[in-house]
C-alpha cells in the first residue's frame, strides 16, 4: 500500500514545468531526457545540484517502488531530495507571477503532504 503514494510522488515530481527566456518551457520529464541524453557525450553537464540532488531523489523513490515494504527514511530522503527542485519552481512561479509554473507544482505538493502523513512516525502513549 506504501507503493502508490511513492509511485504518485515520483510521477507528480516529473510534471513540473519551466519557463525561461527566449519563448523555451518544458516539464521536468522532457528536461531529464535532453540532459540524460547529453550526459554521455558530456558527463559535466549533469554535474549540479540542482540536477543530481533531484535525480537522486527519483532514483530513491524508483529504488522503494521495488521493495517489498518501502522503508520510511528511503521515503523521506527521497522526497526531501526532490522537493529541492519542485519549492525552487514554486519560488520561481511566484516571484514571477508566472500561474502555469505554479500550478505545475501543486500535484506535487499535495502528494508530498499525503507522503509525509503516511510515514509520520507515531509515538506510543504511555
Amino acid at each position: 500500500m506504501k507503493r502508490i503514494p511513492n509511485f504518485c510522488l515520483l510521477l507528480t515530481s516529473l510534471v513540473g514545468y519551466l519557463e525561461w527566456s527566449g519563448g523555451q518551457h518544458g516539464f521536468l520529464f522532457q528536461l531529464e531526457y535532453v540532459l540524460i541524453a547529453k550526459a554521455s557525450h558530456d558527463p559535466g553537464s549533469i554535474l549540479h545540484p540542482f540536477v543530481l540532488v533531484p535525480l537522486s531523489g527519483q532514483l530513491i523513490i524508483l529504488y522503494t517502488l521495488f521493495q517489498k515494504m518501502p522503508g520510511r527514511v528511503l521515503t523521506l530522503v527521497g522526497l526531501a531530495c526532490l522537493s529541492l527542485i519542485i519549492l525552487m519552481l514554486l519560488l520561481v512561479g511566484a516571484l514571477a507571477l508566472n500561474v502555469k509554473i505554479i500550478i505545475s507544482t501543486v500535484p506535487f505538493i499535495i502528494t508530498a503532504v499525503f507522503v509525509l502523513q503516511k510515514n509520520r512516525k507515531r509515538v506510543p502513549k504511555v
